[in-house]
């Protein structure tokens, strides 16, 4: 079996009700929040406000949980 290889975790800079924080997540939750985000007609700094004013735990978790959430409600499983 291939060895998968681990996404990299990178970091961003955001803002956050005027507030510049950094979160840090792997690169394939960052691009799926992004596609989340022009799905919805939205900035990414739009939808990362959304998920920080409903979070529970730190940012870097709630939005790892909040692109596994939306995946698997938008899917037919």
């Amino acid at each position: 079996m291939p060895q998968k290889k681990s996404s990299p975790v990178l970091k961003h800079s955001v803002s956050l009700s005027g507030h510049r924080t950094s979160v840090s997540v792997e690169k394939v939750f960052w691009d799926a929040l992004n596609s989340i985000a022009k799905k919805n007609n939205q900035s990414l700094s739009q939808l990362i406000n959304e998920i920080d004013s409903g979070r529970e735990g730190n940012l870097s978790s709630a939005i790892r949980v909040y692109v596994a959430e939306y995946f698997l409600k938008n899917s037919k499983i």
